[in-house]
């Protein structure tokens, strides 16, 4: 049998950060030509480090890298890139003010400005994918899906060898997915490229994976060929513990006159969203399922008043709220929106910084001026409430990693008077163990009389955590569904266009109570 030498080897690569944090401890991982190489691992884990160190961003602190059997040490993102590596990181770095194709060739020094050849480049990728961008729509208008798919065509235009995938279907709905496994598939078997595939979905890495690297607390625990495998055998590699599936919740028991926190009359935004009018009680969870581009997202923005354009009115416990943010946070309305880093959070602050911002007069003195002190305590409740994992609570949240990270939006707003929590994504990018914290934590916010709108692209959650499920397609509410009565793929069915109309539970008129 002849063994062929990997394209990519660690050798106890180490990694420690100059405060002494210790991200790495030895790590070993082989990736060849032709394979698709699952990389898995809890938040914090080690998996950020790794991609870093891979990428150029990060040196190492020991250990060897061997490239193509030569030791190498190469010293930015773009020496790796030269070499041969392209990574689509999980938080999409592209230039928002810049069309799709001159984010696409953004490399290529400008000479696309100049160069008509790039746009039959660009054509010549999209058949290739098999998907259709537009070529001279800004990257900023875009939906994190299409701007997920612009990373990944940008990194099949500078010809890597290696690319590395750091949760590129994180954000994506079904139809999107399938669209990244056929070029992951296509560039594995057919090119021969080599694929280091970052994902928590065990499913898709069952499906998907020739070979999977598994890291706890900065070592390699597990290194192992797919078919081996089952999903409970990783995530207990990921976890270090049995993992028990979170079932469906019970109909939490409300009173019939729990009063109505909600309320949305003919909420309605132009080319995004249909009037829609619904009401959410106290102490009652709505799930929001639609595939990508299917007016999910646009239903919490116009809530929350982040749509200037769109009409109609919220009312929040009666009461009509201005069209905007501030009004939102003030009448109790709380957003956690699905692009964390660019929405959520500031990424030049710490964890107690972001966690104190939507209500600092809890932590002042007098209600005027902001202690550092109480600051500081609130960031050490919001790291031991929600377990996330950083040492203290002056960590920058760009150091987090992506599951943590979002704990912190999520945190943030649990020490203010929130009545109504919007959650748009809240799992997506995170691990088995911390999804089940979050989805457990949805329903600790209805038992204490919140009310709660989740959107999800994983149907099973939203069953998981919902009383009621909206069903969105084209910017419409297209059904509703009481979720006891209801399944994942009658949900598919529903979002994608094929559902059945008649329904003992169906609503699609747009209103909702």
């Amino acid at each position: 049998m002849v063994m062929t030498e990997p394209l990519l080897r660690f050798e106890r690569v180490e990694k420690v950060f100059p405060n002494g944090t210790v991200a790495l401890r030895g790590v070993d991982l082989d990736v060849e030509r032709g394979k698709v190489h699952g990389l898995l691992g809890a938040n914090g884990a080690g998996k950020s480090t790794l991609i870093k160190i891979l990428s150029g961003a990060f040196p190492a602190s020991a250990g060897r890298i061997v490239w193509r059997g030569e030791p190498v040490q190469w010293s930015s993102p773009k020496a790796a890139n030269a070499l041969g590596v392209a990574t689509i990181h999980q938080h999409i770095p592209l230039v928002p003010t810049l069309s799709v194709l001159e984010n696409v060739f953004l490399g290529d020094s400008g000479r696309w400005r100049r160069d008509p050849s790039y746009r039959t480049r660009f054509d010549e990728l999209c058949a290739r994918v098999g998907y259709r961008l537009d070529a001279d729509a800004l990257a900023g208008d875009l939906p994190i899906g299409e701007r997920q798919m612009v990373a990944i065509f940008q990194a099949l235009g500078t010809g890597a060898e290696l690319i590395v995938m750091d949760e590129p279907t994180a954000s994506l709905a079904n139809e999107e997915r399938e669209i990244v496994y056929q070029t992951v598939r296509h560039l594995s078997r057919v090119e021969g490229k080599a694929i280091l595939f970052v994902s928590h979905f065990l499913d898709e890495v069952i499906a998907l994976t020739d070979c999977v690297t598994v890291l706890r607390d900065g070592v390699a625990v597990m290194h192992a060929n797919t078919d081996e495998l089952d999903e409970s055998r990783i995530a207990e590699a990921i976890a270090g513990r049995e993992i028990v599936a979170l079932e469906r919740a019970a109909p939490a028991p409300r009173a019939a006159d729990a009063p109505v926190l909600l309320e949305l009359r003919e909420l309605a935004s132009p080319g995004k969203l249909a009037p829609i009018s619904m009401t959410v009680a106290a102490g009652e969870v709505i799930g929001v399922a639609g595939l990508l581009g299917s007016g999910r997202s646009e239903l919490l923005h116009a809530i929350f008043g982040a749509d200037t354009a769109a009409t109609g009115e919220v009312r929040v416990s009666g009461k009509p709220i201005r069209r905007s943010t501030g009004a939102s946070v003030a009448a109790g309305l709380a957003l956690v929106p699905e692009d964390r880093m660019r929405q959520g959070l500031v990424p030049l602050f710490e964890i107690w910084r972001n966690t104190t911002l939507p209500a600092l007069e809890g932590v002042s003195w007098r209600r005027w001026l902001p202690s550092r002190e109480l600051e500081t305590r609130r960031g050490d409740d919001a790291i031991r409430r929600l377990q996330i994992k950083a040492g203290s609570p002056d960590v920058l949240v760009t150091e987090l990693s992506g599951g943590n990270a979002q704990k912190v939006t999520i945190a943030k707003w649990l020490f203010s008077d929130v009545r109504v929590f919007l959650l748009d994504e809240p799992t997506a990018g995170i691990d088995i163990g911390a999804k089940t914290d979050i989805l457990l934590l949805v329903r600790e916010l209805a038992a204490t009389g919140k009310a709660v709108i989740v959107v999800s692209s994983e149907f099973e959650e939203l069953l998981a955590v919902s009383e009621r499920i909206v069903v969105m397609r084209d910017g419409k509410c297209v059904a509703t569904r009481v979720a006891r009565h209801t399944s994942e793929h009658e949900l598919i069915l529903l979002a994608g266009g094929r559902g059945a109309a008649a329904h003992p539970d169906s609503a699609t008129s747009g209103e909702l109570t």
